[in-house]
Order: structure tokens, then C-alpha cells, then sequence
């Protein structure tokens, strides 16, 4: 710690317990007061402090009472803050933000991850079957075997898996592997038995199954095709699914998360959340999208806000398309690798629209899941006939902040229209650094000009909001700044004509992750800057990502996570630990 502030701080502390006027100091508002009315609860400094504002960037020192903001300023000032129960917290060659926001994370996904089967590392057919073979062997028979996060693009087979990889370690259990996205899933034949998918199987609207040369199943489901397999699924108790949440919830503010906008939630989780929260259980601030079923009870009821905002119900998610890995999302031409599909259209225009009626009046986000060029096209038209067809003054919002979920292959004439309709553009930038590796195969280079079109997109004048996806992706806040800021994969590769001109700034960064998910879920006058009178949500880390290296972006640490001014994750390698 600075020699000059902690002797400085010494002081202040024996002054205040002291009889006599030197007890008074100055309040931030130019008031007098006790020092013991105005100590704060935690002043931190020495190190970058970075606001996310434009008309005062960085300060020196933050002060926190309760959960608000009550000083930023300069160290000499924030002096005055310091009382006996104040806790001071030296940077120590950390750097602090406003609290990181994922814009679009599966908060139960990402506690299921940690108690199943995960498959994000898997490199090969091969090492699924044999991670399959491993499980098998611990799991009861007749007992479903599920698991997530395979993705098939860098396999050396070159090719999705098959029950056939499946069925010779796993031939009476039930197996259901779901693909990293969310939006495909590898079932054996004892699964695709259970459930009655055979040769003559028809998927429902917009779904596929995949059949082999002989015309039998594959064993792969794409998107809606997937509920075929969900008999097979145990439902989770309640106190499962509060733990789960709660686990969730423990891995992100480990990685530097303060809040999250979680998506899809059933409309059944809703009460287990809040009432992780109303119990002082739930470290993570979050903003719930409920799903389609969900839409009724949220326009009866209304907006939901617990435990002083640590969850609040206002939105609901929908689809308009599948996902590019698994060639669902919907393009305006034929996949260049598969030219018999142009992908899958799951929403339909009248009861989407007619829905987006009644959310103008009824005054509910939505947020609505577009991935390919026909998705987002679908999407926006479809926004601008509802509005065509409610009267301004109808409308319960004047501002009602409908969203576009992924925002990912966007024909650029399409692109100035999120602005002209005040649709804001929710992406996540590890999507891009991954993508890379196989969107111009199934793009073809032509239509990349509107992929992952960050910068164009703040051009255009839209507002946007950035995310992880999580457990579709990693959810780790380091990875997504780096993407977007280098917009380049984890080994620095980038390829040929993936657009670098796309990349956003680290002061554009910096709000993706903070100022504009608090615009998003509308709560900017609260949250997202560091400034008086805000919320006090921050992430530390260990070194500071607007100057460093780009590369280095990846190594930074995650020191401490602080939500509604309390400490709910700190490293025990941080800054203070060993003095």
C-alpha cells in the first residue's frame, strides 16, 4: 500500500476517536457532518478506477455506504470517508470497474455444467466416446446420461457424432449429449428407441432430424426436434434447482461477474430465485427473460422486483431461428456447405407479431433470440409492423427496449434499421472468435460483410449490449473483452476476412459489459458507472485490461466481486493477502 495514504489513513482513524472539532469533516455534497455519520463502510483506491463515463473517465478513490456510492474523487478527499469500521482496500496493481454485467447467460446452465457431464474440453469423437464409456460405467441402469458442450467443428473426424459412436459403450442406458449451442443434441438408440424416433420419424416445425444414406436416424435433433428426447430428462426437484442456480450463480462472481441478464428462464424458476435472494442467498445480480409460457403470467401480474432489485422479472425471450454451428439459423440463401437448407424459421409472423402487440401495450421487453440474416431480418420487420400497428401513445413505454438476441449475420442494409427501431443489438463476442472457424464455410465470404458487425452496428447509431451465452460458451469476462476488443480466437488467430475494422474499443468494451447492459435492462440511472449516488456493483481484477496487452487480457485474475456495496467473492491470491 502507498506509504502516503495509509499514514494518511492512520490519522483520520485516530482523529476520529478523539473528543473536540476535529471529529468534523466535510460531506460529498459540501455539507458538514460527524466523521462518525459520514465514515463509509469501504473506501478503495490505489489503482486505476475506472468510471464508464464519459465526463470523468478515472478517479483515484471510490467510497461505498450501504450499497450506494457516496464519494469519487481524488485520494485526499477521500480521507474523509475513513472511520473506525471503514474498510480499506489499496488496489495494490489491481484495477477497478463498475460492476461486470453479462447481457445473455443460462445462470442454471452454467450450475448444471459444474454437476453433469461437460464436454467443453472434448476434442474428438473418440474422447466423447470415451468420456461416455467413463460415465456409463458409474451411472445406473436404465438411468439417462446427459451431458453438454461438445462442438464438432475442430474434431479430426470433421463430422458431427453418431448413435452409432455411441451405442457400442452405452447400449441399454439412454444418452443425451447436447451440442455447446443449445440447439442440437446426440441421442443413442436406446434414447431415439425410448421415445419412438425411427425411419419413418417426421421433426416438428422448425426442427430436423437428421437421417443417415440407408434413411435411418442419426441420432442427431436440432432445435425443436430436441423435445422428442425430453421425456427422457428427470425433472429437478425444487431444492435442486435452487442449488443448481445457486452454483451457477458462485461460479460467475468467482469470474468477475456482478450481474447477470439471464435468459429463458422457465416461468417455474422464477419463485426459487427470488427466493434465493429474499434469503440472502443469491450473490449474483440478476434480470430475468422468462420463456414463451411465461408471457401470460408476466402481462397479468406485472414487473417483478425482490430483494431491492437483486431480481427483477420484465422481459421474455423468444426465437426466431436455430444456431449457425448446427446450420438452424436462418439465412436468406442456402448454406454454402449444404446448399439443400437454408436453415430453420421456428417463430411464425402472425402470433409473434400479434405478441408483439400486445407487449407494446402491456409494456413488456422483449428479447428475441436472431442469429441468421432471415432471423434478424424476420425479427426487425416484424418490430416494425407491431409498432406500425399501436399508436405511440399506446404504447405503456415510450422507450420499450425490445432486444436482438445474437444479433450474428445481419445483412447490411439491415443494419441502420436497429436504430430506426430502437432495437438493441445483445451479442456475445466469443461467439465471433469461435465462429470463425467455420462461419465462411458455411457463409461463404460474401456474406461476412455483416457478421459480427459491432462497430458498424454503434455506427448505425444502435445501441448495443454485450454477453458470454454461458454454458454455450465459457461465461468468463476476460474472454469476452478480450474478443472484443482483438476479434481474434485465444491463439491470436484471426483469418482472412473476418472484418478487424469490427473490433470495438476498450472504452467501448468497457460499456458493453457495464454502462449499456444497465441501459438494456433499464436501470441506467442506477447502475453501470461509478459515480455518487449509484449502486455499488464492481469487478477488480488484478491487472488493468485497458492497457495491458491485448493477450495479456487472458491472464488477468479475478480479485474480487463486489454487488449492492458487499463483498461476495474474494480471491485469496488478491491484492491484500500476504501483506
Amino acid at each position: 500500500m502507498r506509504a502516503n495514504n495509509w499514514m494518511i489513513s492512520l490519522a483520520v482513524l485516530a482523529l476520529a476517536g478523539c473528543d473536540g472539532g476535529a471529529d468534523m469533516a466535510p460531506l460529498a455534497d459540501g455539507t458538514d457532518g460527524a466523521l462518525s455519520e459520514s465514515a463509509a463502510d469501504l473506501v478503495i483506491w490505489g489503482g486505476p478506477i475506472y468510471t464508464a463515463r464519459d465526463d470523468q473517465p478515472m478517479v483515484e478513490a471510490v467510497a461505498v455506504r450501504g450499497n450506494r456510492i457516496a464519494f469519487v474523487g481524488d485520494d485526499e478527499a477521500a480521507q474523509a470517508w475513513i472511520g473506525e469500521g471503514t474498510r480499506l482496500i489499496d488496489l495494490n496493481g489491481g484495477a477497478l470497474y463498475p460492476g461486470f454485467t453479462d447481457s445473455h447467460i443460462h445462470v442454471y446452465g452454467v450450475g448444471q455444467r459444474e454437476r453433469t457431464l461437460n464436454l467443453d474440453d472434448v476434442t474428438s469423437v473418440a474422447q466423447l466416446v470415451s468420456r461416455v464409456e467413463a460415465a456409463i460405467a458409474d451411472t445406473p441402469a436404465g438411468e439417462t446420461l446427459a451431458g453438454r458442450g461438445w462442438i464438432e467443428t475442430h474434431w479430426p473426424e470433421g463430422r458431427f457424432p453418431t448413435r452409432q459412436d455411441l451405442d457400442p459403450v452405452s447400449p441399454d442406458n439412454p444418452v443425451i449429449l447436447r451440442r455447446a449451442d443449445g440447439h442440437a443434441l446426440i441421442a443413442n438408440s436406446a434414447a431415439l428407441a425410448a421415445v419412438g424416433i425411427t425411419r419413418d420419424s417426421v421433426a416438428p416445425s422448425g426442427g430436423e432430424i437428421l437421417f443417415d444414406a440407408d434413411g435411418e436416424p442419426t441420432g442427431l435433433l436440432v432445435d425443436t426436434a430436441m423435445g422428442a428426447v425430453s421425456p427422457l430428462m428427470e425433472t429437478p426437484s425444487p431444492d435442486v434447482i435452487r442449488d443448481t442456480y445457486a452454483d451457477g450463480a458462485r461460479r460467475l462472481v468467482s469470474l468477475g461477474w456482478a450481474g447477470a441478464h439471464d435468459m429463458s428462464v422457465p416461468w417455474s424458476m422464477v419463485p426459487v430465485i427470488e427466493g434465493l435472494a429474499e434469503a440472502g442467498d443469491l450473490p449474483l445480480r440478476t434480470y430475468l427473460s422468462v420463456g414463451p409460457e411465461g408471457y401470460a403470467p408476466l402481462a397479468a401480474g406485472g414487473h417483478r422486483d425482490v430483494a431491492d432489485g437483486r431480481v427483477i422479472t420484465r422481459a421474455v425471450k423468444l426465437y426466431m431461428d436455430g444456431a449457425l454451428g448446427s446450420r438452424g439459423a436462418a439465412l436468406l440463401e442456402p448454406y454454402a456447405d449444404r446448399p439443400e437448407t437454408s436453415g430453420l424459421a421456428i417463430a411464425e409472423a402472425d402470433e409473434t407479431i400479434g405478441l408483439f402487440i400486445d407487449a407494446l401495450r402491456q409494456g413488456i421487453q422483449m428479447n428475441v433470440h436472431a442469429i441468421g440474416d432471415r432471423g434478424n431480418r424476420y425479427l426487425l420487420d416484424w418490430v416494425e409492423e407491431a409498432r406500425a400497428q399501436v399508436p405511440p401513445e399506446e404504447w405503456a413505454l415510450a422507450d420499450p427496449r425490445w432486444r436482438d438476441e445474437h444479433s450474428q449475420i445481419i445483412d447490411p442494409a439491415d443494419i441502420p434499421r436497429f436504430a430506426e427501431l430502437g432495437v438493441i443489438a445483445s451479442f456475445q463476442p466469443s461467439h465471433a472468435i469461435g465462429d470463425l472457424h467455420f462461419a465462411p464455410d458455411r457463409l461463404g465470404d460474401d456474406r461476412l460483410d455483416g457478421a459480427y458487425a459491432w462497430q458498424s452496428l454503434l455506427d448505425a447509431g444502435a445501441h448495443i449490449t454485450g454477453g458470454s451465452d454461458a454454458p454455450v460458451e465459457q461465461g468468463d469476462p476476460r474472454i469476452e473483452f478480450y474478443a472484443a476488443v482483438a476479434r481474434a480466437d485465444l491463439s491470436g488467430f484471426q483469418g482472412e476476412n473476418w472484418h478487424a475494422e469490427e473490433a470495438l474499443s476498450r472504452e467501448d468494451a468497457l460499456k458493453l459489459f457495464t454502462a449499456w447492459p444497465a441501459y438494456a435492462s433499464f436501470r441506467e440511472d442506477e447502475l453501470g458507472t461509478i459515480a455518487v449516488g449509484m449502486i455499488a456493483d464492481f469487478t477488480v481484477f488484478s491487472e488493468d485490461i485497458m492497457t495491458i496487452p491485448e493477450a495479456e487480457i487472458l491472464t488477468v485474475e479475478p480479485w474480487m466481486t463486489v454487488v449492492d456495496g458487499e463483498v461476495v467473492y474474494e480471491s485469496p491470491d488478491s491484492f491484500h493477502h500476504g501483506e
